[in-house]
């Protein structure tokens, strides 16, 4: 009798552990990524904009946290993106330029690699990605669906996501065909199809525990718009200088930009339309009583561009920084970053903690309670969303951009340093500036300290990696 007692209390406190366990699971937050193409650090009325407006956005800030120092992986899309994938910054990480690849992509980031989805999809998560890849050809093993996504819809070339009114979509390895925008036609906006997409993925899960990447394609580049209310609202409001693209051609709506008569109003009425998705995705998660356990974080992949007629100095796209996309001066990585995740972070919390994209892996590998691959650059800001604990900072963040004959740059502290024009002058002088004092890198004061231009010299030395697929051009 007494041997059964034992053997019922013991199976009593395995049940328990076993119910512990998975009330543990299903309370991980779920995980939504938006990432904007090619915005601004001042395009966001909580940065300084003033010219449009950002309401939803604004109110991410307001009920989370916002960092005033957060840097995109690189100064352009697919090394930033895959920066962010593989939690390491552009000397180690694989991809490190937009490479593309025919028929169709971009150089492949290799399946020997273990990248953010595939972590989260191994810890038990619903992975789904909408928007534009960029790091891998349909049916290649960068393909987003060989890379742990359960489901993929969107464009998987950069290239042609340049366009808003494509002649087809990716869903998962089917080429769905978008009736209405063959000859020149403009029935379906891409970027709202995508949207749409991504909202029923948070419908269908809502019981699962999900991680939603949303590499957005507003703003970047071609400046076309629905002609709704959103642009009607914008056209007159400014002096314009019409924008001559392609429309038509053998190329056309394979890369090149689209005429616009209106550039700037069809900017700011885009910058309108990504907001109010923002306000779709925060209004469904509360709708589904799903959003106090929810990580929201909006955020760019870089600094805003200068194509396609896009004007930032006239929006001030990046506040007082400088440079822009393709510069590594801080207009051109250093980017908005908010989250959002209302059970563990106060609201309206400013944050100056130095981060970056390869911080993104360890992060949401301790959100989910997994273990952080070993060979990532990164460094968690858990202990900064949630106020509490050690948060440990970097010693120096560093980045590398291999076209306009090689750049790179590293932030040691109050620091800036970055080398230009390495592919011919691989020992030119680094330029060096104090971001507390020139934060907006006007005084190059290296002749002043010496001392701390030869330590971010022997950082460059040491953070860079031969790469046997990308070389300076």
């Amino acid at each position: 009798m007494i041997e059964l007692l034992k053997t019922f209390i013991i199976i009593l406190l395995l049940a328990s552990c076993i119910s512990s366990n998975n009330q543990e699971t299903d309370q991980r937050p779920n995980i939504i990524f938006l990432i904007a193409d090619d915005a601004g650090y001042g395009d966001f009325g909580c940065y300084g904009q003033e010219i449009f407006n950002t309401p939803n956005i604004d109110r991410m800030a307001s009920e989370g946290m916002l960092f005033t120092q957060h840097y995109s992986g690189s100064t352009v899309c697919a090394p930033s993106r895959s920066s962010l994938m593989t939690g390491q910054h552009t000397g180690h990480t694989f991809i490190r330029g937009n490479k593309g690849v025919k028929p169709e992509g971009q150089y492949p980031i290799p399946d020997s690699l273990q990248i953010l989805p595939e972590l989260l999809k191994k810890a038990g998560y619903v992975t789904g990605g909408f928007g534009k890849w960029g790091l891998g050809g349909p049916g290649t093993e960068g393909d987003p669906v060989n890379q742990g996504f359960d489901e993929w819809f969107g464009y998987n070339c950069q290239s042609l996501a340049h366009n808003y009114y494509p002649e087809y979509l990716w869903h998962n390895k089917d080429t769905l065909f978008l009736h209405g925008n063959d000859n020149r036609g403009t029935l379906q906006f891409s970027h709202d199809i995508i949207h749409r997409e991504a909202l029923e993925f948070i419908e269908k899960n809502q019981d699962k525990t999900f991680f939603l990447f949303l590499p957005y394609t507003i703003p970047h580049a071609e400046l076309l718009v629905p002609e709704d209310s959103l642009f009607k609202k914008y056209i007159g409001k400014f002096e314009e200088t019409p924008y001559e693209g392609l429309d038509n051609g053998t190329r056309y709506r394979k890369g090149p930009y689209g005429s616009q008569q209106y550039p700037r109003a069809a900017f700011a009425a885009m910058m309108e339309r990504l907001d109010l998705a923002v306000g779709d995705i925060l209004n469904k998660i509360d709708e589904l009583e799903i959003g106090d356990n929810t990580v929201f974080i909006f955020t760019s992949d870089n600094g805003p561009h200068l194509e396609g007629g896009a004007d930032p100095d006239f929006f001030n796209s990046n506040g007082i920084l400088r440079g822009y996309k393709r510069d590594l001066y801080e207009g051109g990585i250093r980017v908005p970053f908010i989250v959002r995740w209302p059970q563990k972070i106060q609201s309206g919390i400013k944050t100056a903690h130095i981060s970056a994209f390869w911080d993104i892996m360890p992060t949401f590998c301790d959100i989910a309670g997994i273990t952080t691959p070993e060979d990532t650059d990164g460094i968690s800001f858990l202990p900064t969303l949630k106020q509490e604990g050690i948060q440990n900072k970097h010693s120096y963040l560093f980045w590398e951009f291999y076209e306009q004959g090689g750049k790179q740059a590293v932030r040691l502290d109050q620091w800036k340093g970055i080398r230009l024009n390495i592919k011919n002058q691989p020992d030119n002088p680094i330029e060096l500036y104090n971001l507390v004092e020139d934060p907006e890198e006007l005084y190059d004061i290296s002749a002043e300290y010496p001392e701390i231009v030869k330590e971010i010299k022997l950082i460059m030395q040491k953070a860079h990696t031969p790469s046997e697929v990308f070389t300076y051009r």
